[in-house]
């Protein structure tokens, strides 16, 4: 028998900015959602779309417009923020310390120390990671019955990551988490909420599940469209599509990536050395963008970066990896140049031009428009050299055109940093530089994002604790383990961990010939070779036009049949339409089919 909630919503609504954001009363009863005592679920949902908003709602941080809210006594509801306020505290203790429900001091040193945060750091100088760590300690410590979870990882470094992930296993009670972190929602949800045009779905499967479950409900909707005129059945299959045809994008993109980790890694010594060999140095010379040779830096006595060296090519897509302070940041200044190090040289290319995308997004000015953003207060764009209308640019990156004269303040925390990327890749550039890139965003814009980055045809340096990201994303991975020392490897994040969880084996000598095989790429899937015939094209091409007309005779049918004397005065008549209707329904539902058939083929 299951167990009774712990909090439940009836009948929710809210309306924000003169809308309903969710539970229209024009369509239907509201949001319902029931919490089991110990439901692990993930919240999905597009940037904007309310999820922030519905935590604050189950918390009871804000009052709904309509519904009934209901929670079991004594319930300990603890939410931790995406961005906790840290004003008018002193050190970081003083805030773990603030609330009605503050922690005891010495519960909260105890989850401190296991994250490595000295909670006597003050709040004015600590870092995003420290802040984050902090707000951690405060919310676990207070032995919360049901956990609101709002981008945890932001700002974590890798091994906190593992430790939360460590910590809410054992939990036994219920969280909620919002996450861009595939790997995180993976790894600890058993059931999924999908917050989606205004309505609440639920489904007992983790996020694991969840991409099929889309897929799932957008063909079903497709499928209830058929009834509908030819216009707004096409719509509803890019409704249905608009998703799936991405992601298949997506598998063509990945097949490329691994084709390029194949041959990154052909070029990696047997020793996983730093330079990257070339077939020549003519050929490495017309290829080379960046080049570092036995570069090192040292603080205080502690050598960050031991000597590396390191051969980055034009397309290369390079992420770094490790925990914090153990000198990816250092690693990147040099690269850039931004920092000159102690000992060896960098060389760029004559012609390297760079932009980056910083992670603290200080350029979104909360009074400027969209327009002015994006196109300086104008109609138009340059994108990379191209002249483009600022709203069709916005539908590129996922926004409603009419929004373009929206100020920055009215956006959520993901849809200025989608806003910030839209901005900074219409810029001409062959070196990208992305410092913790998919913070706020949510799990449509990384794919947007990842796509972006795939079709970019410079050169990508990526800093990032996001292990899915990176797997899907870069090249080479420069793993930095705090000792030092570079780890360099073909491909992304658990190509590095695959490597560090090596054991050493004595090498013969036949071995030092062989390029290392833990750097090898998973292969490719097979390549689909469905491709249109001309007949196929032409039909797909056609088609909607006869479903138009299908649809009109369908209707001048049906409104002969419907006068109730046509069959007295006219019978043959009435026959003859009634057959006519029944064969263009049916012609109408095989042309449907045959075209969604077909742009099946297309988007594939």
């Amino acid at each position: 028998m299951a167990e009774p909630p712990i909090l439940s919503w009836e009948g929710l609504g809210l309306q924000q900015g003169g809308r309903w954001l969710f539970g229209d009363p024009a369509h239907g009863d509201g949001l319902d959602l029931h919490i089991g005592p110990r439901d692990r679920f993930a919240l999905i949902g597009r940037n904007g779309a309310g999820k922030t908003t519905l935590l604050k709602l189950i918390s009871g941080d804000i009052e709904a417009d309509r519904g009934t809210r209901k929670v079991k006594p004594h319930m300990n509801i603890v939410w931790l923020e995406q961005e906790p306020d840290f004003t008018g505290f002193d050190t970081l203790m003083d805030y773990a310390l603030s609330g009605d429900r503050a922690p005891a001091e010495h519960e909260i040193e105890a989850i401190a120390g296991q994250l490595g945060i000295d909670m006597t750091t003050g709040t004015a100088g600590a870092s995003g990671g420290e802040k984050r760590r902090a707000a951690i300690a405060r919310a676990l410590a207070q032995q919360p019955d049901l956990l609101l979870l709002d981008e945890p990882t932001n700002h974590l470094d890798l091994s906190a990551i593992d430790w939360l992930e460590s910590w809410l296993t054992r939990y036994n009670g219920a969280f909620i988490v919002i996450s861009h972190d595939r790997t995180f929602l993976k790894r600890l949800t058993r059931s999924t909420l999908w917050l989606d045009r205004g309505q609440l779905r639920r489904k007992d499967v983790g996020f694991g599940g969840y991409e099929a479950w889309e897929e799932q409900a957008y063909a079903e909707e497709a499928r209830a469209a058929h009834k509908m005129d030819a216009k707004l059945k096409i719509e509803a299959h890019w409704l249905e599509r608009g998703v799936t045809a991405r992601r298949k994008r997506n598998m063509g993109r990945l097949e490329k990536l691994w084709e390029m980790r194949a041959a990154r890694a052909a070029m990696i010594s047997p020793g996983g050395t730093a330079k990257l060999k070339l077939a020549s140095d003519s050929d490495f010379k017309s290829k080379s963008v960046i080049t570092a040779e036995n570069i090192s830096k040292t603080y205080d006595g502690r050598e960050v970066i031991k000597p590396f060296s390191l051969r980055i090519q034009r397309g290369d897509r390079i992420g770094i990896v490790g925990a914090n302070g153990a000198g990816k940041t250092t690693l990147l200044k040099m690269l850039t140049k931004e920092l000159e190090p102690d000992e060896g040289t960098v060389i760029h290319a004559n012609t390297l031009a760079g932009v980056m995308i910083d992670q603290q997004r200080a350029l979104m000015d909360p009074a400027k428009s969209v327009r002015d953003v994006l196109a300086e207060g104008g109609d138009w764009i340059d994108v990379r050299g191209t002249r483009k209308h600022v709203q069709a640019y916005m539908k590129d990156f996922l926004f409603d055109p009419e929004l373009v004269d929206a100020k920055i303040g009215t956006f959520s925390g993901g849809e200025r940093s989608r806003l910030l990327l839209a901005r900074e890749f219409s810029r001409t550039s062959n070196l990208l530089v992305l410092d913790e890139p998919t913070n706020d965003l949510d799990l449509e814009t990384l794919d947007l994002l990842q796509e972006v980055i795939a079709d970019y045809e410079g050169t990508v340096l990526i800093v990032s604790h996001d292990r899915d990201f990176l797997d899907r994303t870069v090249t080479v991975t420069l793993g930095l383990d705090g000792s030092g020392t570079v780890d360099i490897v073909a491909g992304g994040y658990e190509d590095w961990q695959a490597k560090r969880k090596q054991k050493p084996a004595k090498r013969s000598a036949s071995a030092d010939n062989d390029t290392e095989k833990s750097s090898a790429p998973p292969p490719p899937p097979p390549k689909d070779p469905a491709k249109l015939s001309y007949k196929d094209q032409r039909d797909y091409e056609k088609l909607p036009e006869r479903i138009e007309e299908l649809e009109g005779l369908i209707t001048k049918g049906e409104a002969a049949l419907a006068d109730p004397e046509l069959y007295a005065k006219d019978p043959d008549r009435f026959t003859r339409i009634s057959k006519s209707l029944d064969l263009a329904r049916i012609e109408k539902e095989e042309a449907e089919e045959r075209w969604l058939e077909l742009a099946e083929l297309v988007e594939g």
